[in-house]
């Protein structure tokens, strides 16, 4: 399954739906292809990107279901809004986002990097994450994080790096397994000594969690 129909799959019906850094607009077209939301708004900082969704959610701008804003982030999108995607951009950029704006009533968030900060700063600001997992599209590794405001878990170390859906999913070892040959060669590369060790506590800490999927933990 490629990635926007994966993250299609975890889109709930909602009366109001924004998309962020929409980039196409593909997201809105499903939501509101599928009737899944009665309206919704697509925004991107780059006024190219946002073109091209203007001109695929065109029928829909024009029947007024959608708009289209050009802006940074959430300075133009509805604190009200029932449900938010921001995908396909860095978790530390995704923080940057709420922190300028405001953490969404529901959210579905898909970051490139740096998932763990994320996570962080989500339970850290009291919400509530249903599904922490990832997935694979046949070429690369995503992780998927859907929460909402409330209460926020307790969260292991492990699920803090990983999520915690993620550790139940055979996806994941794989990814991981990718992942530790990449940093290992990493360290066959001239690096200072404090990055090294950093280097090897972090291969250390993946060599544990493969070896509790060995040991039959899931």
């Amino acid at each position: 399954m490629d990635r926007i129909s994966k993250l299609c799959s975890y889109l709930p019906k909602c009366n109001t739906f924004a998309d962020v850094a929409c980039d196409h607009g593909y997201i809105a077209e499903y939501m509101l292809k599928n009737g899944l939301c009665k309206s919704a708004v697509v925004s991107d900082i780059s006024e190219k990107c946002l073109k091209k969704a203007e001109t695929l959610l065109e029928k829909y701008i024009s029947a007024g279901e959608c708009r289209a804003v050009c802006c940074d982030g959430l300075k133009l999108i509805d604190r009200e809004t029932d449900c938010i995607m921001i995908a396909g951009i860095g978790g530390e950029e995704i923080i940057k986002i709420l922190n300028e704006g405001f953490i969404p009533n529901a959210f579905i968030f898909q970051p490139m990097k740096n998932a763990n900060s994320l996570r962080e700063y989500l339970l850290k600001n009291d919400c509530f994450i249903e599904t922490d997992d990832i997935f694979s599209d046949g070429k690369k590794y995503y992780f998927i994080i859907k929460g909402k405001k409330g209460k926020a878990q307790k969260y292991t170390e492990e699920q803090l790096l990983y999520g915690k859906d993620s550790l139940k999913n055979r996806v994941f070892y794989d990814y991981l397994k990718e992942e530790l040959v990449k940093k290992k060669n990493y360290l066959l590369s001239e690096m200072t000594d404090e990055s090294r060790i950093s280097l090897t506590q972090q291969i250390k800490k993946m060599e544990e969690v493969i070896k509790g999927e060995t040991d039959g933990s899931i």
